[in-house]
């Protein structure tokens, strides 16, 4: 029997196999696609710590794929796309003409979600809660495959369109971050018959009990984002758990003081293209509470520069996106929705409080709950699109959950001159 629920990113209700709920906080993150480097270090990092074992040869939790050719397991997106697209031809539209605040941000959705494609493929008292494939074993054979594969020339096969902001280079590709998003609305939740998975009150968190799972695989059946992985020396399924003793505080080697601290992947990032934290929620409406000095709430519900992947699937994923601004925008609006435009604009020409916050990203292991912005002063002046732009050498400061400031950061990185008594080493 499916139930409905509000889902923020589609702008409507829609169909789910339980009721509403939503926990006290929920564990999000946000990705900059335009400084990735795709320098693995992320995987190794959540490699190292998780999926070492016998049987996890194929498992990584977080990888970082090249678009468009690539992905892990490969085809994963393409292969739901089409099942959505079978399911509804031509139909996978929105409206954004019905924009509204944080409820509707994007506008409407009219297409169908993976949950209501199952309903409409198998009827509401169906065996199938999500639509969705399990993938063969040689698609897990890379976590990223076609490394480095741009699109093809004028006429080859899988074009996209020419590239959005440099005319001279008419291919593109670019590396998309993921690990497991930890929806609102997860449909590895909602598809396992032996109920082993939920998702926490205290974090949103999204976990397997191994005692309860039986390796039905009907979870990597159905998560489009395919990040529950099916393990066959324990025969159970695994999935990334979000580093949750980090979250919750618990590594006195780290986090003495008790304040949570971020995941492994987004710890080692060198690229600095990851934030990631905590949202309140406020437990009337199920949506983010208004939290107006929260970096990520900045960034997804104020600034709207950080767009969700693939929203279109209906599970109202918490990892979110800057979108790289060398791609087509069609390519981009199918993967981000309807907001990429707009996304894309305010990344080019930050506002003054954004180009700030940017500065936040893996500045420090603690999760940053709180900023401030102290002003500075006026530093350069330029045109960008023809549009007057300026940029102030603010100074950003970050707070922990215990608001205690953990970081400090000014716009323009200070140059340090060594003094010539100081040999060159090298």
């Amino acid at each position: 029997m499916a139930h409905e629920v509000y889902n923020w990113q589609l702008g409507r209700k829609m169909a789910y196999p339980y009721k509403e709920a939503h926990p006290n906080w929920q564990f999000a993150f946000v990705f900059n696609i335009n400084r990735c480097i795709a320098c693995q270090t992320c995987t190794m990092a959540c490699r190292s710590t998780w999926t070492f074992s016998k049987g996890q040869e194929h498992m990584w939790w977080n990888n970082v794929e090249t678009k468009p050719y690539g992905g892990y397991p490969q085809f994963w997106d393409t292969k739901i796309l089409g099942l959505l697209e079978e399911a509804n031809p031509g139909g996978q539209s929105w409206d954004t003409a019905e924009t509204n605040g944080n409820g509707r941000p994007y506008g409407v959705y009219n297409g169908q979600t993976i949950f209501e494609a199952a309903i409409k493929r198998y009827g509401p008292e169906g065996h199938q809660r999500a639509i969705g494939y399990i993938p063969e074993d040689d698609e897990w054979r890379y976590p990223n495959i076609y490394e480095d594969t741009a699109t093809g020339l004028q006429g080859a096969p899988g074009k996209w369109g020419d590239s959005s902001l440099l005319p001279e280079h008419k291919t593109w590709f670019f590396y998309l971050q993921r690990i497991c998003n930890h929806c609102t609305y997860p449909a590895c939740l909602a598809a396992c018959p032996r109920k082993a998975i939920y998702k926490r009150k205290e974090d949103g968190i999204v976990l397997i009990d191994q005692n309860r799972c039986r390796g039905y695989r009907k979870c990597v059946e159905a998560c489009p984002y395919k990040k529950s992985m099916y393990r066959g020396t324990t025969r159970t399924t695994e999935k990334c758990i979000a580093c949750y003793p980090r979250i919750e505080g618990k590594d006195p080697h780290i986090t003495p003081d008790g304040v949570p601290i971020e995941t492994r992947c987004m710890a080692a990032c060198v690229g600095k293209i990851r934030l990631q934290g905590l949202a309140r929620i406020n437990p009337k409406t199920g949506n983010w509470a208004e939290d107006r000095y929260n970096p990520l709430y900045f960034l997804v519900k104020k600034e709207k520069v950080a767009l969700p992947l693939y929203p279109q699937f209906g599970t109202e994923p918490n990892g979110y996106y800057i979108p790289p601004r060398w791609v087509p925008r069609a390519y981009l609006r199918q993967m981000f929705g309807p907001g990429v435009e707009e996304a894309i604009e305010k990344y080019a020409a930050p506002s003054r409080e954004l180009l700030a916050v940017l500065q936040l990203f893996r500045a420090q292991q603690k999760i940053i709950f709180r900023y401030e912005i102290k002003e500075g002063p006026k530093i350069f002046e330029t045109h960008i699109d023809g549009k007057p732009w300026s940029m102030y050498n603010d100074t950003v400061i970050g707070f922990d959950k215990k608001d205690k400031e953990v970081v400090r950061l000014a716009v323009q990185e200070p140059v340090h001159v060594r003094a010539e008594k100081h040999y060159n080493s090298i």
